[in-house]
């Protein structure tokens, strides 16, 4: 099975219009965006005819009055792992579709330059018996991904294959520095996620 799909993700700025139209997206408020759609390639990449894990079979964009641009992506956890009984843990987390104004620059673990859950809480859906909704502060950032796997125990992910996260994140500095100036790092930014 491929990890990556052959191309990156095209969408045409037509279609792009209409489905942040659809969601109801206030361009004017919200002039720097980033997206994703899952399951983007689900009839083409992975075992199902539908959305997979541990591959990266999204679509992540980014969207600005200068810019537009997508990226492979991986919206889902890499695994499953059950959750909720007694002793069990919290399974894994998928983010919940819908707008989150949540995101600003920071450190991933500590370690580079990502965009982090900063600015409040979320809505994931954990693996479960059955699955279950989940409202807090998890962490769930948009960072680099792996080479041999996505990377994420919920996270939305870009991979290094290709200079993809590279490409991303420096567009995604470069347009806040652009738009913001010496508050880029504090403003908020939203991430728009979409089911394909």
């Amino acid at each position: 099975m491929s990890l990556l799909p052959p191309a990156k993700p095209k969408l045409s700025e037509r279609d792009l219009d209409v489905l942040l139209k659809k969601h109801k997206v206030d361009r004017a408020r919200w002039p720097f965006l980033v997206f994703g759609i899952r399951g983007y390639y689900s009839r083409t990449m992975g075992p199902t005819r539908g959305n997979d894990r541990g591959i990266y079979d999204d679509l992540i964009g980014l969207v600005t009055p200068n810019v537009t641009a997508f990226f492979n992506g991986n919206t889902d956890p890499s695994a499953v792992r059950r959750g909720r009984g007694t002793g069990a843990g919290k399974g894994m987390a998928s983010l919940k579709p819908g707008f989150w104004p949540v995101y600003r620059f920071d450190l991933h673990r500590g370690q580079y330059l990502a965009l982090c859950q900063r600015a409040g809480a979320v809505t994931v859906v954990r693996d479960g018996s059955p699955d279950y909704e989940d409202t807090g502060w998890f962490g769930i950032n948009i960072h680099r991904g792996g080479v041999r796997g996505t990377s994420s125990e919920g996270c939305q992910t870009v991979p290094q294959q290709g200079g993809q996260w590279d490409a991303f994140i420096s567009l995604a500095v470069a347009e806040a520095k652009r738009m913001y100036g010496a508050k880029w790092r504090t403003t908020t930014v939203p991430f728009l996620l979409m089911e394909g």
